[in-house]
């Protein structure tokens, strides 16, 4: 069986889906891989390094001509048209907010596994895309505060005199967040972090911050989820927020709900009453932001409200982008883990009676078996002609996963659905 290897075309997208060490696992298991001239040139492998590792090096590729494509971002719509009956796609797929690839996936009877949907489970941990970029993600964040940051991080007591320790805090304690406090934590700042849902505490404290209990209502659903406040209680969070921000050098918000816009946790207000020279970096900016006014991919000053200086409000985009060779590198892992789990003698056969392949899957034989994502095209396209994806009866009922502690990368936390708890 083909399997192709595309080079990202989105604006800023340096990752690639397979790495010369995955080619080799992918051959291993009788796959014929065919990778896009430079597609892993931004990550940091040569064609030469996946022609060693048992690949072909092909100058465009053909959707047509593969019976399987593993991908970054999204397809397109016009992609997804091309490909073959049956063929199998895996990758990110952003099933909300990309419907119309997801009809198109459906309508030409694509195989295709979102690796958004892959149950939260011990067994599906070697599969999470979603955890191995949050990682990078809230590594990478820390960083970037760090840079434009007009101070050290750490304590310093010199002959010339001492500098106090920047203080650090971060909202959201999923798997970004607690990468966010650990990263800032080896850097020697002093660190304080939020989260909604009370037993994150324990998960702050052993990445070295200090939780900061705030009086609200327990925001945990059944199994660990963290449930999206009400107005009103979002207003009270922001209101109790508000003194721990204008303690902080640096702010860092990491809340986000897949398929939803992000929450609301800073005001302009709050973010005008820091110090002069602080830092907001907003994780989910690209997903409306956790800090009112953010932009994506831009710096934006905003005076202080004292009007003796500004406080840089970073809108972080492409994170995980940023650093291509380690976000490649897991995410490459992760797409051929899962393709391992379905593949036996050189053919990609999924097994729809395995709970990690059928969780993670999108579309099947002209079916959106998604629920949440059928739902909505549903509302999207109310009177949809009848070759348009039908939702099967044996559909996933929803999102929901079950919630366990467990070790991912090294690090430990609840992995969540939803990243920061919120």
């Amino acid at each position: 069986m083909k399997l192709g290897i595309p080079r990202e075309r989105h604006e800023g997208e340096r990752r690639v889906a397979a790495t010369p060490e995955t080619v080799r696992q992918l051959t291993g298991l009788g796959l014929d891989v065919l990778i896009e001239a430079d597609a892993g040139a931004a990550a940091g492998h040569s064609d030469h390094e996946y022609t060693q590792a048992g690949a072909r090096i092909i100058q465009a590729l053909d959707p047509a001509d593969l019976d399987i494509l593993v991908h970054v971002r999204p397809l397109e719509p016009a992609t997804a048209k091309a490909l073959r009956r049956g063929t199998v796609t895996v990758g990110l797929a952003s099933p909300s907010s990309e419907l119309a690839t997801v009809q198109a996936l459906a309508e030409a009877g694509v195989t295709s596994f979102a690796l958004e949907l892959v149950p939260r489970i011990s067994r599906a941990q070697s599969m999470d895309a979603l955890s191995s970029q949050a990682l990078v993600a809230g590594y990478r964040c820390v960083l970037e505060a760090a840079i434009r940051f007009p101070r050290f991080f750490p304590l310093y007591m010199t002959a010339a005199g001492t500098v106090p320790p920047a203080r650090v805090l971060v909202l959201g304690a999923g798997v970004a967040g607690l990468q966010a406090i650990g990263t800032a934590k080896r850097l020697g700042a002093r660190v304080s972090a939020n989260d909604i849902r009370p037993a994150s505490a324990d998960e702050v404290a052993s990445m070295g911050g200090t939780f900061i209990k705030l009086d609200l209502e327990t925001a945990e659903a059944s199994g660990g989820y963290a449930r999206e406040l009400s107005s009103d209680r979002g207003a009270l969070q922001r209101e109790l927020l508000a003194p721990h921000v204008a303690q902080a050098d640096v702010l860092i918000t990491t809340a986000a709900v897949p398929g939803r816009r992000a929450p609301l946790l800073v005001s302009r207000e709050m973010v005008q009453g820091m110090r002069p020279g602080s830092v907001v970096v907003d994780l989910a900016a690209e997903s409306g932001g956790n800090v009112e006014g953010v932009v994506p991919g831009e710096d934006i000053l905003v005076p202080t409200a004292d009007g003796q200086g500004h406080v840089t409000l970073v809108g972080l985009k492409d994170a995980p982008s940023a650093m291509a060779s380690d976000a490649s590198r897991l995410y490459a892992k992760n797409v051929a883990n899962l393709l391992a789990l379905m593949t036996r003698d050189g053919t990609v056969a999924p097994d729809f009676d395995d709970d990690v392949i059928a969780g993670a899957c999108l579309t099947h034989d002209g079916a959106v078996r998604h629920a949440p994502t059928a739902e909505a095209l549903a509302t999207v396209v109310p009177a949809l002609p009848d070759h348009a994806p039908r939702v099967p009866s044996e559909q996933v009922p929803d999102e929901r996963i079950p919630s366990e502690q467990v070790q991912h990368d090294g690090m430990p936390g609840r992995r969540l659905h939803n990243e920061g708890g919120i």
